[in-house]
């Protein structure tokens, strides 16, 4: 397997990522775990994920399943570099969904519970949030990686404006601020 870094950080992933996006909804939690196994037998050491995956089963059934094999032991989780994303409407409630600081917070701590695991990787934004100024998603992920519940930020489905202006408010407030952008690209859409 090759590696690279992810985006300008020291952090070193498998060229291939596994998507476990339909992890759940369409492949059993046995074969999961199995695609899971064979990935890290196999040299792939980033596993992506989102906290609404699971679809129709339920959101964050998809990182239950994760967390599931992280559990099995066997140095899994030391070996996996884990992205996960927030943004999508996790309940009924108005706070439950978007880049509120509360969100941002409340999300994250049940990904780790339902990933079984004590921080995140990458942290994704899965999508831009234009209701929600820039100086409070930052203050909500600085808290993050100062409890060390994450230790790097990225983005998802974002134009590159987004990006600018994220990268801006971020160094404003002398943070990281965005490593990586998790973009559509594939042999039916390069975008």
């Amino acid at each position: 397997m090759e590696f690279t870094n992810v985006g300008r950080t020291g952090l070193t992933v498998s060229r291939f990522c596994l998507g476990t996006m339909n992890f759940g909804p369409k492949t059993s939690e046995p074969d999961s775990h199995a695609i899971m196994d064979r990935a890290l037998d196999h040299g792939i050491n980033f596993f992506d994920t989102a906290d609404v995956y699971g679809w129709q089963l339920g959101e964050g059934v998809t990182e239950q399943i994760i967390g599931r094999w992280f559990a099995q032991g066997g140095g899994r989780r030391d070996k996996v570099v884990l992205a996960t994303k927030v943004y999508g409407k996790m309940g009924e409630w108005p706070n439950e969904q978007g880049l509120s600081a509360r969100h941002i917070v409340k999300a994250a701590d049940a990904s780790l519970r339902r990933l079984q695991t004590d921080h995140i990787d990458l942290y994704q934004m899965h999508h831009v949030d234009r209701k929600t100024p820039w100086d409070e998603i930052w203050q909500a992920m600085e808290t993050l990686v100062a409890a060390g519940k994450v230790l790097y930020v990225g983005s998802s489905n974002f134009a590159g404006w987004h990006i600018a202006a994220a990268q801006e408010a971020a160094r404003s407030r002398h943070f990281l601020g965005l490593v990586a952008e998790q973009c559509i690209y594939n042999l039916l859409r390069g975008t």
